[in-house]
């Protein structure tokens, strides 16, 4: 290993170290058991080497937004693909379904039925069902993606009845908020109609919300993943 990698192997390991130690805190401050929270390292924009760093450092699940981008990692990182989970977590346009659902693990921002309906009809026999999440607008601002609160009820029960998908629970991204309080709030909202969508029969059991900004207040309220960048890999250079 060159000293440049080794550098940044022992960078993230530090981090990813950072970051567990958090939700460990956090879930302690809840009442929880760590390892119900699953991290999941968001490598968008970030290169290849860095995802090989931090599975050297071992992590597993990696989350990215644009669809082009992920594809080119998945393929230079091939030789650990059995030991990779891919988690598309940006918005999906119907153009670009196919490769999803045919490259990735978890897709958790389906914010219609549509996209579903699409991804269950281009996943391969071969593989595992997809897993997937319903995106929910949980503050209901007009720029952010996902389904109303209002809807989500009927739109998840007709995903779950799609083949070859697996729907797994929830996600969302809410406004960013400074204080604790006020990040719990819609990730509160989000766990209430996770809870909803349980007793209503759906076999749930995936909150995806919190960022590296808020994961603290996200596990408070029960998130099972939270999805962490910065914290992980440093500040994003959208330049490149």
């Amino acid at each position: 290993m060159s000293d440049l990698r080794h550098h940044l192997a022992e960078r993230l390991a530090r981090h990813l170290a950072d970051v567990h130690q958090r939700i460990a805190e956090a879930a302690q401050a809840a009442g929880r058991d760590a390892q119900s929270v699953k991290l999941l390292a968001v490598s968008k924009t970030f290169p290849a080497d860095a995802v090989r760093a931090a599975h050297a450092a071992g992590q597993r699940a990696f989350g990215e937004n644009y669809v082009q981008e992920a594809l080119d990692k998945i393929q230079t990182l091939a030789d650990l693909r059995a030991s990779l989970e891919w988690h598309f977590i940006g918005p999906l346009q119907s153009n670009k379904t196919r490769a999803v659902a045919e490259h990735f693990d978890w897709v958790h921002s389906v914010d219609r039925l549509k996209i579903a309906q699409r991804l269950s009809e281009q996943r391969p026999d071969s593989l595992p069902p997809l897993n997937v999440c319903l995106q929910v607008n949980v503050s209901g601002e007009a720029s952010k993606s996902g389904v109303a609160r209002d809807e989500a009820a009927a739109i998840a029960q007709q995903i779950a009845a799609l083949p070859k998908l697996k729907l797994r629970g929830l996600m969302s991204i809410p406004e960013p908020a400074a204080e604790l309080d006020a990040q719990r709030a819609p990730h509160r909202q989000l766990r209430e109609l996770f809870e909803r969508l349980c007793n209503d029969g759906l076999a749930l059991d995936t909150l995806s919300m919190g960022m590296s900004a808020d994961l603290e207040a996200a596990v408070l309220e029960g998130a099972t993943i939270v999805r962490a960048g910065t914290a992980i890999f440093g500040a994003r250079d959208y330049s490149r």
